[in-house]
């Protein structure tokens, strides 16, 4: 006998207004399945999506837009020595980024990332609070995403040599524009977002092309540039051996050059994968996200690659500082000094929309992200599995951090930075511990390598601009405190998924329903007979209970109570041979109480009552064992439970304490 108890009210209300119904319209593609299986309907319903390369796209509007700023930055990190320096940043991505996102691909194909892997490792509470921590590491990856990506769009707008007179001082009104037509175009649709990501990346690898080909055309025109480049590059670093090592150490300025990873398996639900892929194996979908990861790598390393060797051995040093023409838009400078100002130009325009849409693939991040652990842990509101009220939340957000670091790209590369390798540290860890288990030695050692790197990249990039670890402390207190007042608004929501009996206890049921339903609360002890004699006369003198009526013990054994969702299985027993006793495991017991007794009235037309005693102890230390431990002060917490499960008095069950 199973009954499933619907979690939470209906999304769309039958009377609301038609903006509320608009907003709440169905929920989020990539948030319906928040965790791996969730039930009979995600193992076997077919997977719908899109091609991988397309959905690369859209992870590739984050990625590949680095190549506006990040030849710039290589160039001012390391001078003469960024082509080396960039060949150190590529030889990290293939070799450790890549091989880490590629397990976590066959790790964790839901698209819940290494946050994942990592939320098995750890129960309980400790376990929310790590994920909540990772959470906000992530939020600020991709929000800092969204706002500097469209601050760097504005920044390449108003300094093009046409708009910069009418424009420059308009940089945050420009900003903020752009993030409200990111958010326009995910409230329109996330399809119209992926279309739109693939137009975009193409003109761009394109436009990129171009330059690259008129660089190194006037490199080989031009062949003393090569000779003085490596001339002065001896001069300034001596040996090829210094080199390195001086690449190692500048290589934390660069890693934002592997940023896009952790958002390519964040949007994998949405990737096709094979017509008989199912939520619970997705074969192809997971080979065809592999495809996605190496794929987009393999494009940006070699034009970061390219790129770095032209802008450094073509435009002139000073052109990369404060204030000149190449800063943040070398390869635009190259564009308009090759190619004509015709061609820059456009080079601009097609830079500042795929900056702009940089943002679409942190939003598609974001809107796969959070709603697989917040609403699952109770720690958001029902319309959080919503994708239309997520999008307007994160665009605010967006708005607000914006405002605070007045739309500069410098002010918020520091928290970017901290957000990425603070993701990509915990995903090396994730899959080192993954290999581990496996006892794949190799691939453990391999992977326990990479983690090194990542985390010594972090630890310097921390040291370096510790206001990146601010940033994303204050993302993560917000999503702590957010979610421990949701978490607190909610505490008396019915949240049993579903209640199950076996048939010992669906007989019990049955023989109790030709009279009146009572069940007795009991905390079990010790289980002896003594226990339950005792238990049954203090019950039938607190009520005044005829001898003939039947009583049937309810024992709830609390999991883990951090969890906030969870089905009920009740299993019957017959004690000491007469005391008949169903046991249930549950995350909270007032919850799993109530969800039993509306079970018992829905099944067999009656209204049960359950008998308590008044529990020990001040009302809110109770409320905190309640709200932090499952249990407490447990018959009121049953009877609000069911106060706000059921609004018709008539036909709520009854709750008895004396």
């Amino acid at each position: 006998m199973t009954t499933t108890v619907p979690p939470e009210r209906s999304a769309t209300p039958p009377h609301g207004s038609r903006l509320r119904a608009w907003l709440l319209e169905g929920l989020s593609d990539m948030g319906k399945h928040q965790t791996a299986g969730a039930g009979a309907a995600a193992e076997t319903a077919p997977h719908k999506g899109q091609r991988w390369w397309r959905v690369m796209c859209l992870t590739g509007v984050d990625y590949f837009s680095t190549l506006g700023y990040q030849p710039g930055i290589a160039a001012l990190a390391a001078g003469l020595l960024s082509p080396v320096a960039t060949i150190v940043l590529v030889v990290v991505t293939l070799a450790g980024a890549l091989p880490v996102y590629r397990r976590v691909a066959e790790e964790s194909p839901h698209g819940a990332g290494s946050i994942a892997m990592l939320e098995r490792l750890l129960s309980f509470w400790k376990g929310k609070l790590f994920v909540l921590t990772l959470l906000g590491f992530a939020a600020t990856d991709f929000l800092i995403t969204m706002t500097l990506s469209a601050a760097d769009a504005s920044t390449h707008l108003v300094e093009n040599p046409h708009f910069s007179g009418a424009l420059h001082s308009h940089q945050m009104i420009i900003t903020l524009i752009l993030l409200a037509l990111l958010g326009a175009v995910f409230l329109k649709g996330f399809l119209e977002a992926i279309g739109i990501a693939v137009v975009l990346v193409g003109v761009y690898l394109a436009l990129n092309v171009a330059v690259v080909v008129a660089g190194f055309w006037h490199v080989a025109t031009a062949g003393h540039v090569v000779t003085d480049w490596s001339h002065g590059l001896t001069a300034e670093r001596g040996n090829v051996f210094v080199m390195i090592g001086v690449s190692l150490l500048i290589f934390p300025k660069l890693a934002l050059g592997m940023s896009g990873f952790e958002t390519g398996v964040a949007v994998m639900p949405n990737v096709s994968g094979d017509p008989d892929d199912t939520e619970e194996h997705p074969a192809g979908r997971i080979r065809d996200t592999k495809k996605l990861l190496t794929t987009a790598a393999l494009i940006m390393s070699a034009f970061l690659i390219c790129t770095s060797f032209i802008t450094t051995v073509l435009i002139p040093k000073k052109e990369f500082e404060t204030g000149g023409q190449a800063n943040g838009r070398a390869l635009a400078y190259l564009a308009h000094e090759y190619l004509g100002s015709a061609f820059g130009t456009v080079y601009d325009f097609s830079t500042i929309a795929i900056l702009w849409f940089a943002g679409a693939s942190a939003m598609a991040g974001l809107l796969n992200l959070m709603p697989r652990y917040l609403p699952r842990y109770g720690m958001a509101p029902h319309w959080a599995r919503a994708v239309r009220p997520m999008v307007l939340v994160f665009i605010l957000v967006a708005f607000l951090v914006t405002w605070i670091f007045d739309a500069s790209v410098d002010k918020q590369g520091g928290a970017y930075a901290t957000g990425v390798l603070v993701l990509m540290s915990s995903a090396a860890l994730a899959v080192t511990i993954a290999a581990r288990e496996a006892r794949q030695r190799r691939w453990a050692v391999g992977f326990a390598v990479i983690s090194v790197v990542f985390l010594y990249t972090t630890v310097v990039n921390v040291v370096e601009r510790p206001d990146g670890v601010k940033i994303g402390a204050c993302f993560i207190a917000g999503i702590i405190l957010v979610s421990l007042l949701s978490r607190l608004a909610r505490a008396f929501e019915l949240r049993v998924t579903g209640v199950e009996l076996d048939p010992m206890a669906q007989r019990f049921v049955r023989d109790i329903a030709s009279r009146r339903i009572r069940f007795i609360a009991n905390e079990p002890g010790l289980r002896d007979a003594a226990e339950y004699r005792d238990k049954v006369q203090q019950i039938r003198a607190d009520n005044d209970i005829p001898a003939e009526d039947d009583l049937v013990f309810v024992e709830v054994t609390v999991t883990d109570a951090s969890d906030f969702e969870s089905a009920l299985q009740v299993t019957g027993h017959v004690l000491h041979g007469r005391y008949r006793v169903l046991s249930l495991e549950s995350s909270s017991v007032p919850n799993a109480l109530a969800a039993l007794l509306l079970h018992v009235r829905d099944t067999t037309g009656c209204k049960p009552h359950i008998y308590f005693e008044w529990t020990e102890g001040g009302p809110f230390a109770n409320f905190l064992r309640f709200f932090l431990f499952g249990h407490g002060e447990v018959a009121p917490v049953t009877r609000e439970v069911l106060r706000e499960a059921e609004p018709d008095r008539a036909r709520r069950p009854r709750v008895h304490v004396g």
